[in-house]
C-alpha cells in the first residue's frame, strides 16, 4: 500500500486534505467478466475499482466516493434483471447493491439509466443507500430551473467530519450536484415523451450552485455525465465540461459519458484544458474510463479561514485497475472486494445460466472484425431480422407498397474498448449471449419513411467514419477515430459505393460540414438507380428513428411504425424460428476503386482467422501494433 498523500502529511492546523474518488459508466460491470465471450476480463468490474478506492481512502485523512452515472444498463446482467428477473421481488438491483457495498456516497444519472424506462429506473434507485442527484432532468418545467419539478433532487449536501493537520475534527459540508446530457429526451424518446424534459446543463448548474452555497456547502463537486467539448457554451450542448468548470462556485468536476480517460493523452492541451495536470479552467477534473476500468482521484487541500473553507492546492489523477484501457496489455489487476462480489453473486450466476441457453445454430462465423470494410456478417444478420419483421408488420397497412430497407450498425469495433472489443461468434451453436453480442442495446424496433434524397444523405452521414483519402498516396489512415462506430449505418436492400477521395459531407457529430461533398455513388435499388423522389421504409431502432446520431430522414416525424419489441428480441426470434443461420447475402457496399492508393486499417488479432474470406478486397497483413491491434494494408 502506498503511504499517506503529501496533502495529508503536510496539512497544518486549520488545513484538511479531502480526497474525492469517482467511478463512471459502470454499465452493470460488477464482476470482472465478459458476458458475451463468457470468460473473465480483469480490466473491468466495480469489485476491482472498489479495491482501488479502499487503498486510495487509506492514503488520505478524509475521503468521499461518488459515481457519475450510466450504471444501470450495458451488459447482459442488466438485461437479465430488466427482462427476466425484474424488481418485483423486492431484492435490490445487483449494481445498486454492489454500489452500496462499495461505499458509494452519492451518484448522478446518466443517459443509459433511461433505457429500460422511467418506472424501472425509479424502482432500481429505491434500493440505493446513497443520494442520487440531477439538476436538469425535469418532470414539470417551471419559469426557471429552481422552479422545476425534478426527477430526483438536484443536489445533495454530505455532512462530514474532517481531520485537520493538528488532528482536530471540523464539520465540512460537501455539495454534490448532478447533470445529464439533455439529449436523453431524444435518445429515449419512446420512454420519456410527455414524462420528462431536460434543461441545458450549464443553465441548471448556474441556477443551483448558488443555492447550494446558500444551503451551507463548503465544497461543491459537479458530477457531470458529459465529455470535454467546445470551450464556448451553446444551448443544449452534449459535452459541456468547459463551461461547467468555468462557473463560479464549482470546485471539482467528475466527467464521463465519452468513455475516455482524463487526465491523459487522449486530450490535447488548450487554454482551458490541461491534460497533464488534470484541470479544466484551472479546476481539478477526472474522467475515469468506463466499466470500472479506472478510479478517478481528486485531491483538495482545504484551509479554513474567516470566510469558511477554501481550496489552496489541488491534484487529479486516474488509476487503472489493470492497464490504460480495457483490453490493453496490462500488469497484474487490482484485487477484488468480496462484499461487492457477494452483493451481486446470485444475479451474476443466474445471468450466466440465462445467457448460456442455446437458441439455434449458425453455419458461418458471425464477427465484426471487418465491419468498417464492408464485410460484416454480424451487421447483415441484424439487418435481415429487422427487415423481415418490419415487412410483416407493414403488410396490412397503408405503407404496404413501400420497399423495405434495413439500417444496422456495428457496436463493437475495437476503438476505446481495445483489441478484444469485437463480436466473435464461432460457427456452431448460438446461445442467448451470442445474440446479445450481436445487438448489445435494448432499443426497440422502428420504421421510418424516407425519400431517395434522404436515403442518400443517411448513407453520407454514415460514410463520415472514413478519412478523406488522397488518390495515389500509400498507407493513409482509413478510420476517423472521432467517429462512433455505432453511427456507421449500413443499409440492406440497396447497393452503393463509397468514394474516399471525396471529403465527408457530415462531421462526426452529424452536423453538415460540406454541402457540396458527395461520397455515395452508384446507389441502386432493385437493379436501378435510386431517384431523389423515390420513397422507402427503413427498419431501424428507436434511438436512430428518434434522432440519435443526427441522421437525415430521422427525428420522430418520419416514423411510420413503432413496434413493442426490442431489436434484440426480434433477432432472437429470427434465429429461433430458422433454427440454423446460413451465410447472409453479399455486402451492401464497397469502396470505389482508387488505383495506386492504399490505406491502413486495424482490427482485433483474431481477425487474421477471417481475412481469407475478404474476396472483394486487396488486403495484406502488416503486423501487430503496440496496442495489440492487427494492422492491414488495403490497396484501393
Amino acid at each position: 500500500m502506498a503511504g499517506l498523500h503529501p496533502f495529508t502529511t503536510r496539512a497544518a492546523p486549520g488545513q484538511a486534505h479531502l480526497r474525492i474518488m469517482a467511478t463512471t459508466d459502470l454499465h452493470v460491470h460488477v464482476y470482472s467478466w465478459d458476458y458475451y465471450a463468457d470468460r473473465p476480463s480483469d480490466s473491468v468490474g466495480l469489485a476491482r475499482t472498489a479495491a482501488l478506492a479502499r487503498a486510495a481512502r487509506a492514503e488520505a485523512a478524509n475521503a468521499v466516493f461518488v459515481d457519475n452515472g450510466d450504471f444501470l444498463q450495458g451488459n447482459p446482467l442488466g438485461d437479465f434483471i430488466a427482462y427476466e428477473r425484474g424488481l418485483d421481488s423486492g431484492a435490490p438491483h445487483p449494481v445498486i447493491a454492489a454500489m452500496n457495498a462499495a461505499g458509494i456516497e452519492a451518484a448522478t444519472i446518466g443517459n443509459h439509466e433511461f433505457n429500460y424506462g422511467l418506472d424501472f429506473l425509479t424502482g432500481a434507485l429505491a434500493g440505493a443507500a446513497f443520494p442520487v442527484v440531477s439538476a436538469n432532468l425535469v418532470t414539470r418545467r417551471g419559469d426557471d430551473p429552481r422552479a422545476d419539478r425534478l426527477l430526483v433532487p438536484p443536489y445533495a449536501i454530505l455532512d462530514r467530519q474532517v481531520i485537520d493537520g493538528a488532528g482536530r475534527h471540523h464539520a465540512l459540508k460537501i455539495g454534490v450536484i448532478g447533470l445529464a446530457p439533455p439529449q436523453v429526451t431524444v435518445w429515449d424518446r419512446h420512454h420519456l415523451d410527455g414524462r420528462l424534459t431536460a434543461r441545458d446543463m450549464v443553465e441548471a448548474a448556474a441556477a443551483w450552485v448558488p443555492r447550494m452555497r446558500e444551503a451551507g456547502a463548503d465544497v461543491i463537486v459537479a458530477l457531470a455525465h458529459c465529455g470535454i467539448g467546445a470551450a464556448e457554451h451553446r444551448e443544449g450542448m452534449e459535452h459541456a465540461a468547459i463551461p461547467l468548470a468555468r462557473l463560479p462556485g464549482i470546485d471539482a468536476v467528475v466527467l464521463g459519458h465519452s468513455h475516455l480517460v482524463f487526465p491523459g493523452p487522449a486530450f490535447a492541451a488548450t487554454d482551458a484544458v490541461d491534460p497533464v495536470a488534470g484541470t479544466i479552467c484551472g479546476k481539478p477534473a477526472v474522467m475515469p474510463g468506463f466499466w470500472g476500468s479506472h478510479l478517478g482521484v481528486i485531491d483538495l487541500m482545504l484551509e479554513r479561514g474567516a470566510g469558511g473553507w477554501r481550496v489552496i492546492a489541488q491534484g487529479a489523477e486516474v488509476r487503472p485497475i489493470a492497464g490504460p484501457v480495457p483490453g490493453s496489455h496490462a500488469g497484474p489487476p487490482a484485487d477484488t472486494v468480496a462484499e461487492v462480489l457477494d452483493a451481486a453473486r446470485d444475479d451474476h450466476e443466474a445471468a450466466l445460466a440465462y445467457v448460456r441457453r442455446a437458441v439455434g445454430r449458425t453455419r458461418v462465423p458471425l464477427h465484426s472484425y471487418f465491419a468498417l470494410l464492408g464485410d460484416d456478417p454480424s451487421i447483415r444478420i441484424v439487418a435481415e431480422a429487422q427487415r423481415d419483421y418490419v415487412a410483416r408488420m407493414l403488410a396490412e397497412t397503408e405503407h404496404a407498397g413501400l420497399p423495405v430497407l434495413s439500417a444496422a450498425a456495428p457496436f463493437k469495433t475495437g476503438g476505446r474498448g481495445g483489441p478484444q472489443n469485437y463480436t466473435d461468434v464461432a460457427a456452431g451453436p448460438l446461445a442467448i449471449r451470442n445474440v446479445a453480442d450481436l445487438y448489445i442495446y435494448p432499443n426497440k424496433i422502428r420504421a421510418v419513411r424516407v425519400t431517395g434524397a434522404e436515403l442518400r444523405d443517411w448513407l453520407e452521414r454514415a460514410a463520415g467514419v472514413f478519412r478523406r483519402i488522397e488518390p495515389g498516396r500509400a498507407d493513409q489512415p482509413l478510420i476517423d477515430p472521432e467517429f462512433a462506430s455505432y453511427n456507421f449505418d449500413v443499409i440492406a436492400g440497396v447497393s452503393y459505393e463509397i468514394d474516399l477521395s471525396q471529403p465527408p459531407r457530415y462531421c462526426p457529430a452529424g452536423a453538415l460540414l460540406d454541402p457540396s461533398a458527395r461520397r455515395i455513388t452508384a446507389l441502386m435499388h432493385a437493379g436501378r438507380p435510386v431517384a431523389d423522389d423515390d420513397v422507402f421504409a427503413v427498419a431501424t431502432n428507436s434511438y436512430r428513428a428518434g434522432g440519435g446520431g443526427n441522421f437525415p430522414g430521422t427525428g420522430g416525424d418520419t416514423v411510420i411504425f413503432e413496434g413493442p419489441d426490442t431489436n434484440r428480441d426480434l433477432l432472437l426470434r429470427y434465429v429461433t424460428e430458422r433454427e440454423e443461420i446460413d451465410a447472409p447475402g453479399p455486402p451492401a457496399w464497397r469502396f470505389r476503386r482508387l488505383p495506386g492508393t492504399s490505406v491502413l486499417f486495424e482490427t482485433g488479432p483474431r481477425g487474421a482467422e477471417h481475412v481469407g474470406r475478404l474476396d472483394a478486397l486487396d488486403i495484406e497483413t502488416i503486423g501487430e501494433t503496440s496496442e495489440g491491434f492487427l494492422r492491414f494494408r488495403i490497396n484501393l
